[in-house]
């Protein structure tokens, strides 16, 4: 079994994360239970930031919040020096409580409501990434209402799709996000945007997938993008001075994902982008990525404790642990792969191979498929690695059920950093009917 960070077997043969025995995590804070490993997460972010230091290139890593945003984990950014990426009012509104710097947040989204910009305007963001020509003519006016300017990228779609191993190139992106490249649409864009006295248009914006283990598809994509900025300045004079390559870095799941380190990506990027500045004459840009999963992703892992099974003879053993698509919808939603250990007797030898179900009332409701372990008992704590991505960001109350707590750990010490959602908390926002009164 491949461990990560911090994991280790302590000298009580149970699993330890951080310093902390999860075993007494469990006694401590009940189960299902959300566990991050904070010195992970730190040595993830700098592996991507000291990169860009160690070869001197200005740069902006900007923690993608969707794959995990609370006010602790924003507070963790904040320590570790990098810019935030949001995309919801929600998620800056987290921001805000968290007191992070608000010239160092980036705004995404494909939708932004008007009260979002507001929002965003009100608190003096450091940038907007701009997906469309509503959300480009709302922003014109919202500045003009409130006599302000802001900073702005233009997300563009440069036909190149990346996942994993695979690399599609299309000439214009079927996507929802962005302006098209091939098609005229980023050029129209600009310009509305250039002639506008109310928006800086520092650069350009791309984002070419998720899960992505090599670097082929981020060169691809700043061929592309260098091609038509130099359009852009012999055409009308255009310098980009920012060049976000947005996110997508994998990380390992399974035995099956092999992922490269951040300072591979960064490396990279950087080679790139100096032989598109040579081959253009052009000025090198600040560089801006998105790291979110891959600094998040493997430094979560979700607790559990084993429940009910049930055999079906020549088919299958199920277990069923008191969690499921409601702390992790990922495997139900995309069929994603996890790995498992019983983390209070994680050395025991394997006897069978169990699949892992969850407790909603959904066939659907399935963890993990076929997985080795030794013959479980409802004493035992099940540990699934690597859902600090989109587990809680992704969390619901489906069948009533109360979101789990989240706790951080770090050289023995432990912070509730979320608490366990109560019965309470679940009828909070509920209305009665009024009675009905005949007349």
């Amino acid at each position: 079994m491949h461990f990560y960070g911090s994991a280790k077997i302590n000298n009580r043969h149970h699993l330890e994360i951080g310093g902390v025995d999860t075993v007494e995590l469990v006694e401590k804070y009940g189960t299902p239970l959300y566990v991050y490993d904070v010195a992970l997460i730190r040595e993830r972010a700098r592996g991507f930031r000291d990169t860009f230091k160690r070869l001197g290139i200005k740069a902006q890593v900007a923690y993608a919040s969707k794959a995990f945003s609370t006010i602790a984990m924003v507070q963790l950014v904040k320590e570790e020096g990098l810019s935030l990426d949001v995309v919801s009012g929600g998620e800056l509104y987290t921001a805000i409580a968290a007191q992070f710097p608000t010239e160092k947040i980036h705004f995404h989204g494909n939708n932004k409501s008007i009260e979002e910009l507001k929002m965003a305007l009100d608190y003096q963001i450091g940038c907007i990434v701009v997906d469309n020509f509503l959300e480009l003519h709302l922003l014109m006016d919202l500045c003009e209402q409130k006599d302000t300017k802001t900073q702005i990228l233009l997300r563009v779609t440069p036909g190149i799709e990346a996942h994993t191993h695979d690399y599609i190139l299309t000439g214009q992106e079927d996507s929802k996000f962005g302006f098209d490249l091939q098609n005229g649409q980023a050029e129209k864009a600009l310009r509305m945007a250039l002639e506008s006295d109310r928006l800086e248009v520092l650069g350009v914006h791309c984002h070419i997938g998720s899960q992505i283990f090599d670097t082929t598809g981020f060169v691809l994509a700043t061929k592309k993008i260098f091609e038509k900025l130099n359009e852009w300045k012999s055409g009308f004079g255009y310098i980009s001075t920012v060049l976000n390559l947005g996110g997508g870095f994998g990380i390992r799941y399974t035995q099956e994902d092999e992922p490269i380190p951040a300072s591979s990506y960064v490396e990279e990027i950087i080679s790139e982008v100096k032989n598109q500045v040579v081959k253009y004459n052009m000025e090198l840009p600040e560089i801006w990525i998105e790291p979110g999963r891959s600094l998040v992703g493997d430094a979560g892992t979700t607790l559990y404790k084993i429940g009910s099974t049930k055999e079906v003879p020549d088919v299958r053993k199920y277990v069923a642990v008191d969690g499921g698509m409601t702390d992790n919808i990922r495997p139900a939603l995309y069929q994603a792969k996890y790995e498992a250990v019983l983390a209070n007797r994680p050395l025991d030898e394997v006897e069978e191979k169990v699949s892992i179900a969850g407790k909603c009332c959904e066939s659907g409701d399935m963890l993990i498929w076929d997985l080795p372990l030794p013959k479980a008992d409802n004493n035992d704590v099940l540990a699934v690695f690597c859902t600090g991505a989109y587990g809680y960001s992704m969390s619901n109350n489906y069948n009533r059920i109360p979101r789990p707590p989240v706790v951080f750990v770090e050289n023995g010490i432990t912070q509730l950093v979320v608490k366990r959602e109560s019965f309470d908390d679940l009828i909070r926002l509920d209305v009665a009917l009024k009675e009905q009164v005949k007349l």
